[in-house]
């Protein structure tokens, strides 16, 4: 019996932990779709820009210099733009030249909070059946299976013959 729950017990955590490399493959997959689409905004910017015969910094000190209220507002927004998009471009470099065990344990450092709580809000579990998913499920299967093990050993102390025994002999 014990055996069998601590198996049960051990099933679910190794379910639980496969998760990590699931999560951090969704979560890449919507910072590379951001960093393309902020990509995309970047050159155009960089190629109108251009085609006045300005560089980035001149465009945008264009816009300030307007004097118009809303005209400068869309200027510090491009700005806001390009330092978000070389923020998430550098961070999903390190993602996806990190080893897996350095890209799960450190996913807590890369998420910016808007992509995390999209990833989160549309997350789909997924035991993925890579190396890496595998050792995660396999570890949690081990330790599970320790964890549940030793919890119903100690919450069966109680019942055990040889306290039983001791019971009967202190009476």
């Amino acid at each position: 019996m014990r055996r069998t729950l601590s198996l049960l017990g051990g099933a679910l955590i190794g379910l639980a932990l496969g998760q990590f490399p699931e999560y951090a493959q969704q979560y890449t997959q919507r910072l590379g779709g951001a960093v393309d689409e902020l990509r995309i905004i970047t050159a155009d910017f960089d190629r109108a820009a251009s085609e006045a015969g300005l560089s980035r910094q001149q465009a945008l000190a264009r816009f300030t210099a307007t004097g118009d209220d809303f005209v400068g507002g869309r200027g510090r927004s491009m700005e806001a733009t390009f330092r978000r998009y070389e923020t998430l471009s550098a961070t999903l470099a390190r993602i996806e030249t990190a080893d897996p065990w350095t890209r799960v344990t450190l996913l807590p450092a890369f998420l910016d909070t808007d992509i995390g709580q999209r990833t989160l809000s549309a997350y789909k579990p997924a035991l993925p059946v890579t190396a890496e998913g595998l050792a995660w499920a396999g570890a949690g299967l081990g330790l599970g299976y320790l964890v549940f093990s030793g919890l119903i050993r100690f919450c069966m102390l109680p019942f055990s013959r040889r306290h039983r025994r001791r019971y009967r002999e202190a009476d």
